[in-house]
């Protein structure tokens, strides 16, 4: 996944006021029913929304709520949220932290309608030169500034007594990461499966800090428009889950879903299964539940707009981390209560565990 995010206080400027849901739906001319739209992008843990489109497991889902959904691929990651920021999209896969700057920040209300995922190795720092966290200091780390890499260099630096100060940021292209970093003797980097795979397997290389060290800090979402109506929540929760139990069953169909999911990730299933080791997937709608009511939901999120608020990311007009406010499924608030544009909730995964969709 491209899970790079580069977000200027202009853009935040822009998109201030609050976005109409109503501007994505559509009517489909030859049903009559109403046609929503939900963008993903490539990523281990959202490779199942093809399958699910590709295997008719999600038009199955819509027909039963008497709705069309369209789902769209958008190879550029930033570019599918700041889609859907805009209205184009009624629903969008993307982290946590991007959830939060991106449309929460520009005015967006949003709901994490499913926690998919988190990453449990699959971003990671690289280097050439070290064994340790310690060893970072004074290196030049590549990495996509203000993405969740950056998150992720953040935290080990922190849990080691660390600033940012004591390195050099080197802003790179995820595109570039992994030749530059194999070519360069005294390489140091920060990035994401695939690309962490290709930096790890050369020569000299050394892995002093993955995400498995900050569990459950960067989550893959399917984040909808708060406003959204019950059929698409319901539906997409629906698609969902059945999906994840082809995915984690077992025989001649799980073996054709993870061919197939591998197949559009661009790899082959053996690469895909060595991803999968490295993502907390959440096969079951009570896990996801469950971890969408803990206390540590709230424990991360803290981290996370603390970064966000720190690296600029709530742009010019913020000047706290109270800026836009959080709600979790409790029901409490982190931030402004009275400008609450990011909600967690269990209530559909829920839902989905007892078979109530």
């Amino acid at each position: 996944m491209k899970r790079s995010k580069i977000l200027f206080a202009a853009l935040a400027a822009l998109l201030c006021t609050a976005v109409l849901w109503t501007g994505a739906q559509a009517a489909d001319s030859a049903s009559g029913k109403k046609t929503y739209a939900v963008a993903w992008s490539h990523y281990t843990g959202w490779e199942p929304w093809a399958y699910a489109d590709e295997s008719g497991i999600l038009k199955k889902w819509a027909d039963k709520y008497g709705i069309a959904i369209k789902l769209s691929l958008i190879n550029d990651y930033v570019e599918s949220i700041n889609l859907y920021t805009s209205g184009k999209f009624d629903a969008c896969l993307m982290t946590n932290m991007d959830a939060l700057t991106i449309p929460a920040v520009g005015g967006v209300d949003s709901t994490a309608l499913i926690v998919g995922d988190f990453s449990n190795g699959n971003d990671g720092i690289v280097v050439k030169k070290g064994k340790t966290v310690k060893d970072l200091e004074g290196q030049s780390l590549k990495l996509v500034q203000l993405s969740v890499s950056h998150y992720l260099l953040s935290r080990a630096l922190f849990m080691n007594g660390m600033t940012e100060k004591q390195v050099k940021l080197v802003n790179t292209s995820d595109a570039d990461i992994g030749s530059v970093f194999v070519a360069d003797p005294a390489g140091a980097a920060v990035t994401w499966n695939p690309i962490l795979m290709k930096t790890r397997n050369a020569k000299g290389a050394v892995l002093v800090f993955d995400s498995s060290s900050i569990p459950g800090e960067i989550m893959d979402l399917l984040v909808v428009k708060t406003n959204a109506p019950e059929e698409l929540k319901k539906a997409l929760t629906g698609a969902w889950y059945e999906t994840m139990s082809v995915m984690s069953g077992k025989g001649m169909k799980n073996n054709e879903a993870l061919a197939a999911m591998a197949k559009t990730a661009g790899g082959t299933v053996a690469e895909f299964k060595a991803q999968l080791k490295t993502t907390r997937m959440f096969y079951k709608g009570g896990e996801a539940a469950d971890f969408a009511k803990s206390a540590d939901m709230k424990k991360t999120m803290e981290y996370v707009r603390t970064f966000s608020f720190d690296h600029g990311l709530f742009g010019q007009g913020a000047t706290s981390k109270d800026f836009v406010g959080i709600e979790f499924v409790d029901g409490s608030v982190l931030g402004d209560k009275k400008v609450v544009k990011l909600r967690f909730t269990d209530r559909y995964m829920r839902m989905a565990s007892e078979g109530k969709l």
